[in-house]
């Protein structure tokens, strides 16, 4: 009896260490994000008075000269293009690759794998200069359209990976019941397993879409003109042209402009970003 309230008394004790550091942990990431809001409404003499102090009155005419001084509307639209581009360029290749990794076996196809599971660690700062260069040659320097060639495949490596864990544990049943039925290969591919990956699919679609809205290295390196710069290559403009006498409210409020779609992103897409995560780790 000793001997088990004790063992209790250990699980209770450890199950609280646990949630005390979860608390921490999402207090950690949340503080900064309401710290930002509460500058964003904040004067710039409040701000350089008591950084962390609440705002005597919320100025919320710091979002519309957010708004005007980054180019926020232009900055959106850029990076809405890249992203949709992005996300319909990843499926078409990701999927199928995904597809064949994960249910046929052929020469290479070993090798392939590992070439995208080596390829998962590899960060488009390590290689940005090789591929200014690359871009530059193929003309692609200063497009949209090539900013999302370039995302999608250094995205494709972890999304190919994720989803052929994903699709490997499917029962082979289902295709079989298609194709007794007359169905083709691609027919079995179309309407069986893409459906029944739904879950994994959603989950590289919101990486993918993160990835790309967020992205900024790679955008202010390759994109020249202020009327191509994306939404994080605006918002660092709006730092840099105020330099010297910095609107601080104005940049937080930027910031907060910038932080909906992600929040809403993830938002809605929470419980099949989690469960493909965690299937598509376990089966991979």
């Amino acid at each position: 009896m000793a001997k088990n309230r004790i063992d209790r008394m250990k699980n209770v004790l450890g199950a609280n260490i646990v949630r005390l550091f979860l608390i921490f942990i999402a207090l950690f990431m949340v503080i900064p994000l309401l710290w930002c809001f509460v500058s964003s409404v904040k004067s710039n003499t409040e701000y350089m008075f008591n950084a962390f102090a609440l705002p005597q009155e919320l100025r919320f005419d710091n979002y519309v000269r957010a708004w005007v001084k980054s180019n926020i509307g232009i900055g959106t639209l850029n990076s809405l293009l890249v992203v949709v581009l992005k996300i319909i360029l990843l499926l078409v290749t990701a999927v199928p690759c995904s597809y064949a990794l994960a249910r046929y076996r052929f020469w290479g196809s070993k090798c392939l794998s590992t070439l995208f599971m080596c390829a998962v660690f590899i960060s488009g700062n390590y290689v940005i200069i090789p591929l200014f260069l690359e871009m530059k040659t193929f003309h692609m320097l200063n497009s949209l359209p090539g900013l999302s060639i370039v995302y999608t495949a250094f995205t494709l490596p972890f999304s190919v990976f994720l989803l052929s864990g994903y699709m490997r544990d499917i029962p082979h049943d289902y295709e079989e019941a298609a194709q007794i039925d007359g169905c083709s290969t691609f027919q079995t591919f179309l309407h069986v397993i893409v459906p029944m990956s739904r879950s994994g699919i959603s989950t590289i679609t919101i990486l993918g879409t993160l990835n790309a809205w967020n992205e900024y290295p790679i955008a202010l390196v390759t994109l020249l003109s202020d009327t191509k710069r994306t939404l994080p290559v605006g918002l660092a403009n709006l730092y840099v042209v105020q330099q010297y006498a910095t609107d601080w409210g104005a940049l937080y409020a930027a910031l907060c402009i910038a932080l909906v779609p992600t929040i809403i992103v993830f938002l809605i897409g929470e419980k099949q970003l989690l469960s493909g995560l965690s299937v598509g780790g376990l089966k991979g």
